[in-house]
């Protein structure tokens, strides 16, 4: 979470914007999103000269060419604000709209970043501002991937909408978990079907970065297949495919498949059965009209719901044998209508449910109190769902309040992987631990009801009281000693 300073100096650039005419809340953020992009392009390009100047050899991939000098963050940071807002008006918004393009296809056709930039607009309203904005943007360190996280996490924290559509931003230390446990590996194809900002995405390419890197670059194709065949993702908000894309970029995703895609709505045979892994958070407080819903998805579950029919997706989009970790409102756990029931029937018959993590209340604050879980789950079309392990998260380093102060040390998700790794072992636990199996049976049995609280066990401790007599014997002690403390003050007023 973003705490004290930084905080302060969001705050300020926000309302410098705001004063400044930029009133819609979406807006600003993609004005801020341009800015520190082109301000991390003029990093990474800096980075990139010092290694040419420390080897010896020319530039590796130069972001700016040398007649795109004055275009660079830290050059025309310098110039007046008048000269400063031409430039960006003029060069260095155009050039970051380019960016995608290719000498072979100049119109920038086939990368999807240049396609969400076509409409991108500047709306810096004058000088002032945008000098006064770079000013503050400037004096904020970009360099770490967690602050610029933070930055946009709190950006988004800010979108008055942010929620009346189940849109919530997910933590970065629950989309971290949720890699970690499904693994990624360089043959994976990888799907968000609601991918924002590209949270999951960008997480899921820092794992292969970290864990595969000579894997995925050791040659142009395996390259071409990490930038361009790897991750997918669809939204139907242009702002945020806008923001996804340069945050993709920024990660070093070249040209992602970023496209705009109402997923509930429009079946697109192309995509069935195509994605080794899918991860997401899906917006889950709407609901749909039968007539705006993808009749396939309604063949798999007749619901409006938008969580149901977004699980439903997700099964129609995984490869046989590809897995899924999703989050879901607790309701999808237990929920009583005959859709609820036979969503849960699918996955625990039909499919591998492999896994159900209950979430506390206050993971999403201040966004959302909702309550959640995560479900992690293989698409088989044959069943092998032999048990199902839970697992009660308490904490997850973070209090679970709206402030949400960081507490390292009280956190479950190192142990959550750690066990989860080595969930063989975790047959001979009890129920009254924080993780257990539960048979396959069992939860047919309880109508594939998915709430931990069906079957982890409580222990209470016997409580010893003392016998009747021997407390209406002290209760009698007491009343002579107040009655003895009564007559002594008596006297004392005389």
């Amino acid at each position: 979470m973003i705490t004290g300073e930084l905080r302060s100096k969001v705050d300020r650039i926000w309302d410098t914007m705001w004063s400044g005419g930029i009133s819609n809340p979406l807006s600003v953020i993609e004005q801020l999103t341009y800015l520190l992009f082109i301000k991390r392009l003029d990093e990474l390009h800096t980075l990139k000269e010092l290694k040419a100047a420390r080897t010896g050899q020319p530039i590796e991939k130069p972001v700016f060419s040398k007649d795109q000098d004055k275009v660079r963050w830290s050059r025309f940071k310098e110039t007046a604000p008048e000269q400063m807002f031409v430039t960006v008006r003029d060069e260095v918004f155009p050039f970051i709209k380019s960016l995608g393009q290719t000498n072979g296809d100049p119109a920038g056709n086939g990368s999807t970043y240049s396609q969400h930039m076509k409409d991108a607009l500047f709306m810096m309203p004058t000088p002032r501002v945008l000098a006064n904005v770079v000013d503050q943007l400037d004096s904020i360190d970009m360099a770490d991937s967690d602050t610029k996280g933070d930055l946009y996490e709190y950006m988004l924290g800010k979108i008055a909408t942010a929620g009346q559509n189940g849109q919530f931003r997910t933590p970065r230390h629950i989309i971290k978990l949720m890699v970690d446990m499904t693994a990624p590996t360089p043959k994976d194809v990888i799907c968000d079907p609601a991918c924002g900002t590209g949270g999951f995405l960008i997480a899921a390419s820092e794992y292969l970065v970290r864990n595969y890197s000579t894997v995925i670059y050791k040659d142009a194709t395996a390259q071409r297949r990490f930038n361009e065949g790897t991750f997918h993702g669809y939204d139907f908000d242009s702002t945020m495919l806008r923001i996804g894309s340069m945050n993709m970029l920024l990660h070093g995703v070249e040209n992602p498949d970023i496209r705009y895609k109402d997923s509930l709505a429009q079946a697109d045979e192309l995509d069935e059965e195509k994605y080794s892994l899918i991860l997401a958070n899906p917006p889950f407080a709407g609901s749909l009209d039968f007539e705006s819903t993808a009749k396939d998805l309604l063949q798999i579950v007749k619901t409006k719901k938008t969580e149901l029919l977004f699980l439903a997706l997700f099964l129609r989009l995984l490869q046989i044998g590809g897995r899924a970790a999703v989050i879901v409102p607790d309701g999808v756990l237990f929920g009583s209508s005959n859709a609820h029931k036979a969503l849960r029937k699918i996955l625990v018959e039909q499919q591998k449910l492999d896994a159900v993590i209950s979430m506390p209340s206050g993971v999403f604050k201040p966004y959302a109190g909702v309550s959640t879980a995560i479900l992690l789950f293989t698409r088989t079309n044959s069943g092998g769902t032999d048990r199902v392990w839970f697992y009660d998260m308490q904490a997850d380093g973070f209090t679970l309040d709206d402030k949400r102060t960081p507490q390292p040390d009280k956190s479950d998700l190192p142990d959550i992987l750690e066990r989860w790794q080595k969930r063989e072992t975790e047959v001979e636990r009890k129920r009254t631990d924080r993780s257990f199996f539960v048979p396959k049976a069992e939860i047919a049995g309880n109508d594939y009801d998915l709430s931990i609280n069906r079957y982890k066990e409580v222990e209470y401790e016997a409580v010893q009281y003392d016998p009747p007599k021997v407390i209406l014997e002290r209760l009698a002690k007491l009343e002579e000693e107040i009655a003895q403390g009564r007559k002594e003050l008596e006297e004392m007023l005389g």
